[in-house]
């Protein structure tokens, strides 16, 4: 069974070490894992989901790869779907706003132990999830940014380490401030224009407000000026 991913699930399934034992928290119809184990990539994976629809749908894409000795199908909220037995020293968490992320890590804590590396991709609320990572023992050693059907997509890596981030850091992640791509700059740059349109829209005697988005938009131009 051949399944072709999205170029968002593509990239990141190029951050999934070889030969990992993989838990894809909300995996839907269970792509990610399925590809991967075709490719010969991981060695196993547990598919969770915690909704019965998208769990029957996972269950029928496995059944349908003749794959159900290499992935395993749990209906269980988050990182409740592994056990010890699985050994899983791989998580991937995908489309989901980045403090529902955080929020089904610090769940988990319990469970992470074992787990060398959380590739995460947050709709949404990314500087949220960076913040959770670097306040709860997980240093971000790599990022990527892409735009795929009009929409743009971060993907965040982390592994255990300490790591100090500045808030600028946290806003706009380490690494794709530094490598500041062209979707990078796009996204900020309309981002900005979106800003000053609305502090133009608000009234002067308003200044804390004013003030706060003032902040945000020196903070962009700040670091697109870096570039």
């Amino acid at each position: 069974m051949t399944i072709l991913l999205s170029k968002r699930l593509q990239q990141v399934a190029s951050f999934v070490p070889q030969g990992a034992r993989l838990l894809d928290v909300g995996s839907d119809h269970a792509y990610l894992p399925v590809a991967l184990i075709v490719a010969g990539q991981i060695e196993a994976a547990v598919a969770g989901e915690v909704v019965a629809g998208p769990y029957q749908s996972a269950v029928d894409t496995v059944g349908s790869a003749g794959l159900e000795d290499g992935i395993i199908v749990r209906l269980a909220d988050g990182l409740a779907a592994m056990q010890p037995s699985d050994r899983i020293d791989t998580i991937t968490i995908c489309g989901m706003g980045g403090r529902l992320i955080a929020d089904i890590l610090d769940k988990g804590r319990a469970e992470l132990s074992a787990v060398r590396r959380l590739v995460l991709q947050p709709n949404n609320r990314e500087d949220d999830l960076r913040r959770w990572l670097t306040a709860h023992g997980y240093a971000i050693v790599a990022e990527d940014i892409l735009e795929e059907n009009g929409k743009r997509y971060e993907i965040i890596v982390a592994e255990a380490g300490q790591q100090e981030l500045s808030e600028l850091d946290i806003r706009f992640g380490p690494f794709l401030r530094q490598d500041q791509s062209p979707i990078f700059l796009q996204k900020w740059q309309q981002e900005c224009a979106k800003l000053e349109d609305a502090l133009a829209a608000i009234p002067i005697q308003h200044e804390e407000t004013r003030s706060a988005i003032s902040q945000k938009i020196q903070a962009i131009k700040e670091v697109l000026h870096e570039s």
